[in-house]
This record gives C-alpha cells, sequence and structure tokens, in this order.
C-alpha cells in the first residue's frame, strides 16, 4: 500500500475510527454519536458522509480488499516494466505490501475476522470476489519462483502465509511489539520461509 503524504479526508477520518472502535467493541456496542465524537462532529452530521453504520462497514471491508489487489497488481506492473525482473524479487514485494496492511490496519483485520457476515449478500460476495483475485495473483507468482509447486499447493501456501501475516491483532498491544521495523522483517522471513518450504 502507498504511504500517504497528504493530510486525509474528513470521510478518511471517519473510516479510521469507525475501523478502530469497531474493532475494540464490536459493531453492535459503537454508536453514531461516538463515532461522530471521535473525528469532533456531532453524530448526525455523520450521515453526511455515510447512510449509517452498515454504509461505513461495507466501505472498510470492501476498501481494503480493493486496495490489496490494486496494490498488488501495481507492484506487477512495476516488476513488468524492468527488463527482466526477478520473480523472487516480485514476490518480496507483494509480501512487504501486505505486510505493510498487516502491521498498518491491524483493526481492519479484526473487524474482518468478525464483522463480515453482517455485510449486505452483494457487498460480502464482491469482499470475496476481490480477495479470490488477490489470492490467484499471488499463486501465479508464488509458482514463477517455484515452478515445481502445483497450483493447489501454491494456493494453500498463499492462504498459509495469509493467515501468518494477518496474526497481527494477536501479537499484543503495539507498545508490546519489538518495533515495527523488526517485526515487519521477521514477518517477511517467516513468509518467505514457508513458501520455500513448499518449493522444496
Amino acid at each position: 500500500m502507498t504511504t500517504r503524504t497528504d493530510a486525509p479526508t474528513r470521510r478518511e477520518q471517519i473510516l479510521k475510527e469507525a475501523a478502530r472502535l469497531f474493532a475494540e467493541r464490536g459493531f453492535h456496542g459503537v454508536g453514531v454519536d461516538e463515532i461522530g465524537a471521535a473525528v469532533g462532529i456531532s453524530g448526525p452530521g455523520l450521515y453526511r458522509h455515510f447512510a449509517g453504520k452498515d454504509a461505513m462497514l461495507a466501505e472498510l471491508l470492501v476498501g481494503i480488499s480493493d486496495s490489496l489487489l490494486t496494490g498488488a497488481k501495481r507492484r506487477l506492473a512495476e516488476a513488468e516494466s524492468g527488463a527482466g525482473e526477478d520473480p523472487g524479487a516480485v514476490l518480496d514485494s507483494l509480501i512487504e505490501g501486505h505486510i505493510d496492511f498487516a502491521l498498518d490496519d491491524r483493526p481492519l483485520i479484526t473487524l474482518h475476522d468478525r464483522e463480515l457476515d453482517r455485510l449486505r449478500d452483494a457487498d460480502r460476495k464482491m469482499v470475496r470476489q476481490l480477495q479470490r483475485q488477490y489470492v490467484e495473483l499471488w499463486v501465479g507468482v508464488v509458482r514463477e519462483v517455484y515452478p515445481a509447486v502445483t497450483e493447489p499447493s501454491a494456493r494453500s501456501a498463499v492462504h498459509s502465509v495469509f493467515g501468518l501475516l494477518n496474526s497481527t491483532p494477536h501479537l499484543g498491544r503495539p507498545g508490546a511489539l519489538p518495533g515495527r521495523t523488526v517485526t515487519a522483517e521477521l514477518l517477511h522471513r517467516m513468509a518467505r520461509g514457508a513458501f520455500a518450504a513448499v518449493g522444496e
């Protein structure tokens, strides 16, 4: 995911606080007044930006799946534009992108795990569709790095690595981790090790 240097919009502020509150207390444990207070506006003022909590949840969960896929496609396109790009470097780039998400958007992982079933059918199907495309993109890269790995094995490995990387909400409070750089390097080595084990 790219790092933004411009100030977040009001919608982005609302979504960030909604994600944090939903992850901490559950979707039904948070009211619009609390979300509004977290960003300095009245609860009813939120309705100028979103139809309601359901719309916020949908934008959060569809949005992060879309963002992961878009980021991965961009990384592949950048690699393909460079002559003779090493497939291993492409895989490293994908891993780095997912680690950025896993470390910087931990509330969204919790939210996805707990609240995905609360989405409307159409939104939930969209999330699943985006996730399948994201997985298949990784599968293709893994098989370029490890040509002997079958498609089902590559897919299983990708899902396993996602499980590893998405475990960050369970690693303790942010202050309890050894530091972002050290944690990112550890996750990267573990992900690469998992893929290498499948490729043996």
